[in-house]
């Protein structure tokens, strides 16, 4: 199955129109044409099956046949993750995160970050193929990038965990923390690690501190692990 997305169709809609990229690529490069069928999603769970009644390159509509909802899993995953120096690290992480399974992710901007700045239109599309290609329903939430600090300073329910590199054996590994079908933030820092301070600050503020493994992992890797542990987990329940 191929899939298109398109985020503002729902249930009460006949028809999708298609914008203008998405029409041409439609139309000229997969060469699709009128009465050819389409799989699409709005990224809210929902899949469509339309079939094309206008195959315009600039504006292509499609009228909808069937729709089924795909159930949102039971696990919810934000992870929080510092900007990697190299940028295309980051959007690998982005890439593969969706693949495996996030539910949100926001960019940290730490003590030792040495890229401050993300792209968010950027990690949008890295993030939207990455859905297309793996034929999710469900389109991650993708915050605004957050100093950490700031982070200390926000709710949010269920597990706060935290990935650091300092030395201690009362570490637990993060399969060992973790249950299914619950609430996990992680938090992973940039590639000089956090700070000493920082590490501080979340012991303060009631984090937990969780191991990834005897390994010293890359920024984006050690996010990738921290996916798939939980993944793993959440399909054994």
């Amino acid at each position: 199955m191929q899939l298109f997305y398109n985020p503002n169709i729902s249930e009460n809609d006949k028809q999708v129109i298609f914008p203008k990229d998405e029409s041409r690529h439609i139309v000229k490069v997969l060469r699709k044409t009128e009465g050819d069928e389409l799989s699409i999603t709005n990224g809210n769970g929902m899949l469509f099956k339309a079939q094309i009644i206008q195959a315009d390159v600039k504006q292509c509509i499609a009228s909808i046949n069937s729709f089924e909802s795909q159930p949102a899993p039971p696990y919810y995953l934000h992870m929080m993750v510092a900007p990697t120096k190299m940028n295309d690290r980051y959007e690998w992480f982005l890439e593969k995160a969706m693949e495996i399974g996030v539910h949100e992710i926001t960019p940290v901007i730490c003590d030792h970050s040495e890229r401050k700045t993300v792209k968010l239109e950027r990690y949008q599309r890295v993030l939207l193929s990455a859905m297309k290609q793996s034929l999710h329903m469900h389109f991650p939430k993708l915050n605004e990038p957050v100093g950490f600090s700031e982070l200390m300073q926000t709710e949010m329910p269920g597990m706060r965990l935290i990935a650091h590199c300092e030395d201690d054996e009362k570490k637990p590994y993060l399969q060992n923390k973790l249950k299914a079908n619950s609430t996990i933030n992680i938090l992973i820092g940039p590639e000089g690690d956090f700070s000493p301070n920082e590490i501080k600050t979340a012991m303060d503020e009631n984090w937990q501190q969780i191991s990834l493994g005897e390994s010293r992992l890359r920024t984006e890797t050690a996010a990738i692990a921290a996916c798939h542990t939980v993944a793993l987990i959440n399909q054994n329940s």
